[in-house]
């Protein structure tokens, strides 16, 4: 059995979404632990170093007004150093409030004491002084270096020690950082391979078959509704080529439909065409009675649309034989070049009228005889000489070139109309298909292509729109 599209597509979805799952939790696992390590540089470590310089300061502080005031004995120096120990506790309970080991616990726990000593020893020379009795300074000096000695060794430790800490969880960081790069990377590489591979999978099980469709839907804008589709596909695809070979089987009855319709209105309209244009001729000659100026430009153009509906009817006909396969084709060894001239003489007068200059240009030495019917070749000839003359603007240049190359007679004409948009250089010579800039029954250039593909050859389109076009067609030599 057949898996559809869809389940094909939601098992493939589901297993990618479970791999990037996975990825996900793992990274998030990752990405946890690394913010914990960073919150505790950030909160822990970097606020330690803080608070372990505002200490310092606090200390260096209290030395500096406490010797100032010992020399001056002035009030204020003794209030500014009170109100830099209550500086020191507050920083100093903030220190140990953060403080995350037994060791930096510790080490407060000796700052905090030697620092309520040397305060002691202070306050016991504030005494002395203020009830003007002698004492030994010198001791109480030496004592209070002792104390601010110990006070800054043990900061001074605190902060290598934060300083250690911070150094260890980088580290980690950068380890745990390395690891899980790692690991996703080779994590999300599976992932990948595995993903594209299933990938790759569906997608060549539906775009196979599709491009077989692709290509079929050209033979059938080609005119091939052959109904051979045979794939093997997914169960949708599956009705969808039974559908296609459907369709190909009705458009290949309204085709043949369309044709024989075609056909037989042509023979029933040539017929009273050719009646009118006969009528219309004999009432100019006279026949019919004298006719004055009037009657015979109305009987004129009468007779002009004549033409132009039997050229429009032999163009059908013409048609529908090359399509149906019931074109006789005359081929003889010939040269193109009579042909081309040919077809200039007969175009000259509508060209002289529009004041278009038309160029030949044959490449030098003899061009190869090529075997063609040369009635049809000349029918190409006119139809592009004559789209090139019509869509040419007055006082513009028709070029018509010859030569031949890697065993092919070439063939181009160039005008300098307004060009065809690129979209339509791809359709301007199916039957009935015309460009936005040349307007016209949609026959000639289908024609054209029946009557070059006949003779094993190829013909195409080149333009830019403003910049003119210029049409080929290469016949093997």
């Amino acid at each position: 059995m057949r898996l559809t599209i869809f389940s094909k597509l939601v098992a493939g979805y589901l297993t990618i979404f479970i791999l990037v799952i996975t990825v996900s939790i793992y990274a998030t696992v990752q990405f946890q632990k690394l913010k914990v390590a960073t919150d505790s540089i950030l909160n822990i470590d970097n606020r330690m170093l803080s608070y372990n310089k505002k200490l310092i300061d606090a200390i260096l502080s209290q030395v500096q007004y406490e010797r100032k005031f010992l020399i001056i004995k002035d009030d204020t120096l003794y209030d500014r150093f009170a109100a830099t120990e209550n500086d020191f506790d507050q920083n100093f309970n903030e220190l140990v409030a953060i403080s995350d080991s037994a060791h930096a616990k510790s080490l407060l726990d000796a700052v905090k004491q030697s620092h309520q000593y040397y305060q002691s020893l202070f306050y016991k020379e504030v005494e002395f002084l203020w009830a003007g009795q002698r004492y030994p300074k010198d001791w109480y000096t030496q004592e209070k270096e002792k104390a601010v000695n110990a006070i800054m060794d043990g900061m001074k430790e605190l902060r290598t020690y934060s300083e250690n800490s911070t150094y260890e969880k980088i580290k980690k960081l950068g380890e745990a950082g390395t690891n899980a790069r790692k690991v996703a990377i080779v994590m999300t590489a599976l992932s990948l391979i595995f993903g594209i591979t299933i990938s790759i999978f569906i997608t060549r099980s539906i775009t196979k078959p599709l491009a077989v469709l692709k290509e079929k839907t050209r033979q059938i804008a080609r005119g091939n509704y052959e109904s051979n589709l045979s794939l093997s596909s997914p169960p949708e695809i599956g009705e969808l080529v039974q559908d296609f070979n459907f369709m190909c089987n009705k458009l290949k009855e309204m085709d043949r439909m369309k044709s024989d319709f075609f056909s037989l209105m042509s023979h029933e309209l040539r017929t009273p065409l050719t009646s009118i244009k006969e009528g219309t001729t004999l009432l100019l000659e006279g026949v019919g009675g004298e006719t004055n100026e009037k009657q015979k430009r109305l009987l004129s153009i009468i007779a002009e649309e004549s033409n132009r509906l039997i050229d429009l009817v032999n163009s059908s006909l013409d048609l529908s034989k090359m399509e149906a396969g019931m074109m006789t084709y005359n081929f003889v060894k010939a040269d193109i070049i009579p042909l081309i001239n040919k077809a200039v003489v007969e175009i000259e007068p509508i060209a002289k009228a529009k004041n278009i200059k038309t160029e030949l240009n044959i490449m030098s030495g003899k061009l190869p005889f090529t075997n063609m019917d040369t009635e049809r070749i000349l029918q190409v000839l006119r139809n592009l000489i004559g789209n090139a003359v019509k869509f040419t603007p007055e006082g513009g240049q028709v070029k018509i070139s010859a030569g031949h190359a890697n065993n092919s007679l070439v063939v181009s004409v160039s005008d300098k109309g307004p060009g065809i948009p690129k979209k339509d250089l791809i359709t301007i010579f199916d039957k009935f298909k015309s460009s936005k800039n040349h307007k016209g029954t949609g026959l000639g250039l289908a024609i054209v292509k029946n009557i070059i593909t006949a003779h094993g050859g190829k013909v195409w389109a080149e333009s830019k729109s403003g910049q003119g076009s210029t049409f080929t067609f290469v016949l093997p030599a």
